[in-house]
């Protein structure tokens, strides 16, 4: 029998793409082939999930760009994203959701329930006018919640540059809120960060992708 997910005020939404070749961890080729970066997009994708379902929740959500597939486990609702550019895509999740609501991407798999604690652990990390900020090593960020949406204060941050994280920071900051920080993670953008987030969480599914790949992929 299947163990029911911890409850909480949060809810969790995971922001993703369907891991099909060519499509997703593009800066993986070369050295990694499409159909490797797939898998190893698919693995994160994975860990990432089953990551959540140990994590006090109201309700979960994957805002999906293409199809589900065998990587989602039961417990979530999906929705698809919407056109635009990434901030159009994260405003226009937030916007599905009403009181505290925590975003994360699919390119941490080393994500784990205590690294989301301090926002998300009973009686939970929510007063009024709250937000949480999780930045990125390579300037961006991978995780970001309000205790109540507001997605105006996503769309028009400019994304993927190395002062994505410090504009929405200061987004956020400017807007009055009180932003609390978690902890600086990196994104699997390239195989070095492949190898480094492997060692750091190597019992997920996203560390066994990567070494099955074997000598044949260089980091």
């Amino acid at each position: 029998m299947t163990a029911r997910p911890p409850e909480g005020p949060t809810t969790l939404v995971v922001i993703a793409k369907e891991p099909v070749p060519g499509r997703v961890k593009t800066r993986l080729t070369p050295p990694c082939t499409p159909a490797q970066a797939a898998r190893l997009a698919e693995a994160a994708l994975a860990d990432t999930l089953r990551t959540l379902l140990r994590v006090p929740a109201r309700r979960r959500l994957l805002v999906l760009a293409g199809r589900t597939g065998r990587w989602l486990p039961p417990g979530f609702d999906v929705v698809p994203q919407c056109d635009g550019g990434l901030d159009e895509r994260i405003a226009a999740a937030f916007a599905h959701c009403a009181g505290p609501t925590l975003l994360v991407g699919m390119d941490t798999p080393q994500l784990t329930p205590a690294l989301l604690g301090p926002a998300t652990a009973p009686p939970g990390g929510w007063p009024r006018r709250r937000a949480w900020f999780g930045p990125a090593a390579d300037g961006g960020f991978w995780a970001l919640g309000m205790a109540e949406p507001r997605p105006a204060l996503v769309r028009g941050v400019p994304m993927s540059t190395p002062l994505t994280g410090r504009a929405q920071h200061r987004r956020l900051t400017e807007a009055g809120l009180d932003v609390q920080e978690l902890p600086v993670l990196r994104d699997v953008d390239s195989a070095a960060d492949a190898e480094r987030v492997a060692h750091e969480a190597p019992g997920g599914r996203f560390a066994a992708a990567w070494h099955a790949l074997g000598t044949g992929v260089a980091s």
